[in-house]
């Protein structure tokens, strides 16, 4: 028997990067899947891959996070597809990377709060009540650049903080309805990972050194899992906490 079969998760952002390594993740255990993104051809040929991959149903729907009306949408459509909501997965996030702080605009601050701190409390508020029914679980994506205070990383790292404060606070308050919320903090290699260590191999290379495993993670299969167990009975006890996907690199008492 498949952990999840049968179950419905949401992924936001879920056509590529981490998002698409944690759709094959949850594909894998049996879940359905509403994969949300802004671009409707990268979510077309995800659900061709998942669905012939894992023989589970994908409905994928553009959809930006700071859109309220919109995620209403996505929220009703996973609704009258599947009948239930299992597990909310705020993955997608955008956000001005590398720019020190006090070179932001307001509109550079806007993007990443918008892109996932509103974005995460916008799909917590319209998915609870489903959550609720299931005795469900939401999965909110932080990063180490808020938890290490990393370099140019000033609105990312307000947005990710957040979202952590906002999850804490939700697992206080859901607990009693046995809607459980935690948080993800992952160090991934991804495509964009990827150009990267082509561009800069020595800078790569040093990077490298500061992680104890000596690699990023999978998307699936070191972040995945993880999410999978997350969303699953195993972890029916587990709800308030961060946890750092960051290969030794984030060891923290």
């Amino acid at each position: 028997m498949k952990r999840l079969d049968g179950n419905t998760t949401i992924i936001t952002g879920g056509g590529k990067g981490i998002g698409f390594g944690l759709a094959q993740a949850f594909a894998e255990e049996g879940s359905n899947l509403v994969l949300t993104g802004r671009t409707e051809s990268r979510l077309l040929v995800a659900k061709q891959k998942l669905e012939a991959m894992y023989g589970i149903e994908v409905l994928p729907i553009v959809a930006d996070g700071a859109d309220e009306e919109a995620i209403r949408k996505v929220v009703a459509a996973a609704v009258e597809k599947f009948g239930k909501i299992n597990t909310l997965v705020n993955n997608a996030q955008v956000s001005k990377s590398g720019l020190p702080l006090i070179e932001h605009t307001r509109e550079d601050f806007d993007l990443a709060i918008y892109s996932g701190l509103y974005a995460a409390f916008f799909y917590m508020r319209e998915c609870f009540p489903y959550l609720k029914e299931t005795k469900g679980s939401v999965i909110n994506f932080a990063s180490g650049a808020g938890l290490f205070g990393k370099l140019g990383q000033a609105s990312y790292a307000a947005a990710k903080e957040g979202i952590r404060g906002m999850s804490r606070v939700a697992a206080a308050e859901w607990g009693p309805d046995g809607v459980r919320v935690n948080v993800v903090c992952p160090l991934a290699m991804t495509e964009s990972l990827r150009q990267w260590r082509e561009e800069y191999p020595e800078l790569f290379e040093k990077t490298i050194q500061g992680i104890p495993l000596g690699r990023f993670a999978d998307p699936k299969d070191d972040i995945g899992r993880v999410c999978v167990f997350l969303a699953s009975e195993d972890a029916h006890f587990v709800t308030g906490e961060t946890i750092t996907l960051q290969g030794g690199s984030g060891l923290r008492p």
